[in-house]
């Protein structure tokens, strides 16, 4: 664990850069997408190692769906994959595994087995593993409207109210996201959740994402003020 006592309580990760990891290495797209879903299996343990309570990660967006059907079709594929596989050791972690996102679009078999999955893992209490699928933070936001007005709410609506009806409204918001690959942006992704959250961008790729490079961000949020729009005291 991190001798620094600032750690932060959920860890969000923009998952960036396994198309252009193969590309370096001449590999196909999918094989830097198993890459990347193999270093998600040992960020797991790095993860609940510093003693953070909540890490999300965003695996497929809303407008992924957008790239190349062989790509999507093996995504999909490569989900269902390591579902199957990996579920036992995620478990013996003490995680719990959790999605977040639409389910429309996703197959029926993925579906199943990730429904299969946070059951099984339902009852894990050291470390909740989100998995943001087919999610999108406007998608988010707009379906929680909607929700809230089937509801028929009393006037007027409070952030609260609006906020029980998003995906996960029991997650708290992300104090850390992690963005790898060197972009600079959040692309859809805890955008409401996001108000506050610190950034940290990296050039490494996801796929070589490793044990010092967490520190090296979880350091650097550690030696951050979080005022909230307050002054310091």
């Amino acid at each position: 664990m991190t001798d620094n006592n600032r750690i932060p309580k959920h860890l969000a990760i923009i998952l960036d850069g396994n198309g252009r990891w193969a590309k370096r290495r001449n590999l196909p797209r999918l094989m830097g997408h198993r890459a990347g879903l193999r270093k998600l299996e040992d960020m797991v343990r790095l993860v609940k190692r510093e003693g953070i309570r909540y890490f999300s990660v965003y695996a497929f967006s809303t407008e992924n769906w957008n790239r190349p059907i062989m790509e999507v079709t093996g995504l999909m594929r490569l989900f269902g994959y390591y579902l199957r596989r990996k579920v036992d050791e995620v478990k013996a972690e003490g995680a719990r595994i959790r999605f977040c996102g639409r389910k429309d679009r996703l197959p029926e078999e993925l579906l199943r087995q990730m429904q299969w999955a946070e059951d099984y893992t339902k009852d894990e209490k050291i470390l909740d593993f989100i998995l943001c699928i087919n999610y999108g933070g406007r998608a988010e936001i707009l379906d929680a409207v909607n929700s809230l007005i089937a509801s028929n709410p009393q006037s007027p609506v409070t952030e609260d109210d609006l906020r029980k009806h998003f995906y996960l409204p029991d997650v708290p918001d992300p104090d850390l996201i992690i963005r790898t690959s060197g972009e600079l942006r959040l692309s859809n992704f805890w955008l409401w959740e996001s108000a506050y959250s610190e950034y940290y961008f990296t050039d490494i790729h996801w796929p070589d994402f490793d044990e010092a490079e967490l520190k090296k961000a979880l350091a650097d949020y550690a030696g951050r003020e979080r005022r909230y729009g307050g002054l310091k005291s």
